[in-house]
């Protein structure tokens, strides 16, 4: 058995004692039954996560992976490819939304290169390269099986190191030219969705061009033949090295029972992939927004995921993500500084 293997069965369940005492105290809260909607449900969520009625995270951190993908030859973007060389440097400049909405929201954003069609070099880049981006799909697989497993061990490592220093929450971020499209793939492999209805605009395609993209996901998922039974020969076939990369890092947040906040379409793609690799992960993750993506709506339906925002965004980068921190926040309050019914002197018949 293999590490990626040994380490999945590792996973734990959630702890539904605690789930049931913080719904307990929640139902006691000076607010009438199910008032304050989703962010009861988080709450419990978070405590059969973590173990505790009452938890905090003080330290966060969005995990950004890099990388590229070689179906970008075939002009399924409306930008090209080295704008992700280009933003990679906005990220580690801190200029990037996701930066500005990580400093909101306390967290810090962590960028790895793990297929960045490019040589970069800054200190503050976490460089874990397995090849200069992907294949071109539309043409053979996006990359081997080796190289997918090792994706997906390598965003485990990522967390591991940040579990190490303290992290207790994760959001998945990502940044790849391209990625929409190999989203897109993975979501008709694994829920057997027609591309027409699994693609969408990306970067802000056309008419013209979207038909195009269409059309080289369907080649792709043919030429491939990506089997729905086995997520890792998906990833491989028609995935991408972030996409893998994400799947480490919600394997990772979840057998360290720490909460994982999913970002947008890409992200979910990802969560996808590692829910089959490992139920148990299910449990972990957060859904923090619905995009504008075409297929996010019923990707997030797949996963039978909640999302908490709908603000019209598409933009990735683990924006929506961060900002999803804020209600996991406000969940952790009203469990920690609600007053009871009791405690407050208030009969609850009367709310």
């Amino acid at each position: 058995m293999g590490f990626l293997e040994q380490y999945v069965e590792g996973i734990p369940e959630l702890d539904m004692e605690a789930s049931r005492a913080a719904a307990a105290h929640i139902g006691n809260l000076t607010v009438p039954p199910g008032a304050l909607g989703k962010l009861e449900s988080l709450a419990v969520q978070l405590a059969g996560i973590t173990g505790r009625i009452k938890p905090s995270f003080e330290k966060k951190a969005v995990i950004v992976m890099a990388a590229d993908h070689g179906v970008c030859e075939e002009g399924v973007s409306a930008f090209p490819q080295e704008v992700t060389t280009q933003m990679i440097h906005n990220f580690l400049s801190g200029g990037a939304a996701v930066n500005v909405l990580a400093r909101q929201a306390g967290a810090k954003v962590v960028c790895v290169d793990i297929g960045v069609n490019n040589d970069i070099s800054h200190p503050e880049l976490v460089s874990r390269k397995i090849r200069f981006g992907t294949a071109n799909m539309a043409k053979g697989p996006a990359m081997t099986r080796a190289e997918a497993i090792r994706a997906i061990e390598t965003g485990i490592s990522i967390v591991e190191e940040e579990v190490r220093r303290g992290v207790s929450i994760f959001v998945t971020g990502e940044m790849g030219i391209g990625n929409t499209t190999a989203s897109a793939a993975v979501m008709c492999a694994m829920t057997n969705t027609e591309p027409a209805k699994a693609a969408g605009r990306g970067t802000g395609l056309d008419d013209e061009r979207l038909k195009h993209k269409i059309g080289i996901i369907e080649k792709a998922l043919q030429l491939n033949a990506p089997d729905a039974a086995d997520p890792i020969d998906v990833l491989a076939k028609v995935g991408g090295l972030e996409i893998g990369g994400l799947i480490g890092v919600i394997l990772g947040a979840a057998a360290n029972r720490c909460p994982v906040v999913i970002d947008g379409f890409i992200s979910s793609a990802a969560a996808l992939l590692a829910r089959v690799i490992s139920p148990e992960a299910a449990g972990y993750m957060i859904a923090s927004h619905i995009s504008q993506e075409q297929g996010h709506r019923q990707l997030l339906k797949a996963l039978d995921l909640r999302p908490g925002l709908d603000l019209d965004m598409r933009i990735g980068e683990g924006t929506g993500g961060v900002l999803g921190l804020t209600l996991v926040d406000a969940a952790c309050r009203i469990v920690s500084e609600m007053a009871t019914f009791e405690s407050a002197g208030i009969a609850g018949s009367g709310v």
